[in-house]
């Protein structure tokens, strides 16, 4: 079958030709995984202006989805891949492998750049889920940063370029224009267009948006570098259904959850559990709400290895309900979202068959219907798997303070190619923290501030 690109993505290929550093800032599910390698197509074959391709990616996504996506389409199969993944000696003898693009991990940016000396032999470097390299103190940002003027052409791509605020933008801009736009540094950058917003006395950890005209200005300095594209403008999708369940916790659960929430400290069945602080505390409370929780080490004993934990069980309210939601749903694939690894290990005590996300593999298996229940952590998931081909229905075990992994973990089914209505189940355990979290979901408004205002408003009963 050939790639026929969509209108949109036509002028999105024709936007990467025609601009040497550009960014793709489309939503989940528009196909810029097929964009850009058409673009790359293009470029290498019709044009002649690349030879060697680099593309750092979630580790997930670089594994297959890339590969796959070449695949699928006759006109795309002629590019060649090499993984840059594994064992050091795995990575050195992938490099040494003729291709025309290489997908490395963004987990191994620092060391394929030191290894070149920063003089990488790359024509054209893509980032996939930019919003990853948002962090201009980051070891992987840096190495780019200090790389990039030996690329001829840099693409980046991301859905949600400014996850928390449009203090996110810079750094990856910068990959694109080394500054030019919006300031050489975070610190002009932060000058121009921000001011302070929350500290803790010693350092501001939050910066506020000036004014709306600033905003327009940041939007105007780089619309000739960036095409941005929403979803509900251009993709007619299936129906969305977002069902909230609220469960039960029985008596003695809702003790145990209160008396954590009030004293910051619990013994359940000998086992001793407390929290530090608010951030500890709210976690503590996540981890109850859903049925179970860690309990604190042992003083008198030397863990080798470190510490992990063992657990104590608070109740099966979640549990049950999601057995309920696999019996009403016979044969029907689930895709399962889970926040801890005690959730992980709960979930396949009940379903022996769920299996683990844990690579291409299991993805492959997913979309060929070899699979009943699928479990993923939304941050090991969130960006770029196609898994929309294997069911429709999605079920939150745990729930994610993170707007940006809530969003794209949808994405995962709900997306171009899928067929069928998306419904999108959230276990919430009444009279929890989980309460406040779907609500701030729900707010768009996510994060440290909303974090913190959560468990005050839920420490107060609110």
């Amino acid at each position: 079958m050939i790639f026929t690109p969509h209108a949109y993505q036509k002028e999105g290929i024709e936007y990467i030709i025609g601009h040497p550093d550009c960014g793709l800032f489309w939503e989940m599910g528009l196909g810029k995984t097929s964009t850009v390698l058409d673009a790359i197509d293009a470029l290498m074959y019709d044009c002649c202006s690349i030879r060697k391709v680099l593309i750092v990616a979630p580790k997930k996504v670089a594994e297959a989805t890339w590969q796959d996506e070449a695949v699928k389409w006759d006109n795309l199969r002629g590019l060649t891949f090499s993984t840059v993944l594994g064992t050091e000696d795995q990575r050195k003898k992938a490099l040494r492998k003729e291709a025309d693009i290489y997908v490395i991990s963004r987990d191994s940016v620092v060391w394929l750049m030191e290894l070149c000396r920063f003089r990488p032999s790359f024509d054209m470097l893509v980032v996939d889920e930019s919003s990853s390299f948002k962090n201009p103190q980051a070891k992987r940002f840096r190495a780019l940063r200090k790389a990039r003027p030996f690329f001829k052409r840099i693409v980046i791509l991301t859905g949600t370029p400014a996850p928390n605020n449009l203090h996110d933008i810079w750094a990856q801009v910068y990959l694109l224009d080394a500054g030019k736009r919006l300031g050489v540094t975070l610190s002009e950058f932060r000058k121009n267009y921000f001011k302070p917003g929350r500290s803790n006395g010693y350092a501001v950890y939050e910066w506020l948006v000036r004014d709306e005209k600033s905003k327009k200005e940041i939007y105007n300095r780089v619309s000739d570098i960036c095409m941005s594209l929403k979803t509900k403008d251009y993709l007619k999708l299936p129906e969305r259904i977002d069902n909230i369940i609220r469960v039960q916790m029985d008596e003695t659960a809702k003790q145990c959850y209160k008396s954590m929430k009030k004293e910051m400290t619990l013994e359940l069945h000998g086992a001793e559990i407390t929290a530090l602080n608010a951030a500890a505390l709210s976690n503590k409370l996540l981890q109850m709400a859903n049925g179970s929780v860690y309990e604190d080490p042992d003083p008198n004993v030397e863990y080798v290895g470190g510490y992990f934990g063992g657990t104590v069980q608070i109740h099966k309210a979640k549990l049950n309900k999601l057995y309920e939601i696999v019996e009403d749903n016979p044969g029907k694939p689930v895709l399962v979202f889970y926040a801890f690894k005690h959730d992980l290990w709960t979930i396949k005590s009940r379903f022996p068959n769920a299996v683990e996300l844990s690579g291409a593999d299991s993805v492959r298996d997913w979309n060929a219907g070899k699979i009943e229940m699928l479990v993923a952590h939304p941050a090991s998931c969130g960006y770029g798997l196609n898994l929309q081909a294997g069911g429709n229905i999605i079920v939150w075990y745990g729930l994610t303070w993170s707007l940006e992994q809530y969003q794209q973990a949808n994405a995962r089914l709900y997306r171009q190619g899928q067929d069928k209505p998306v419904i999108i189940h959230h276990l919430v355990t009444a009279g929890t923290i989980d309460e406040q979290v779907i609500a701030a979901l729900q707010r768009k408004r996510t994060g440290q501030d909303a974090l913190m205002e959560a468990i005050k408003s839920h420490l107060r009963g609110e």
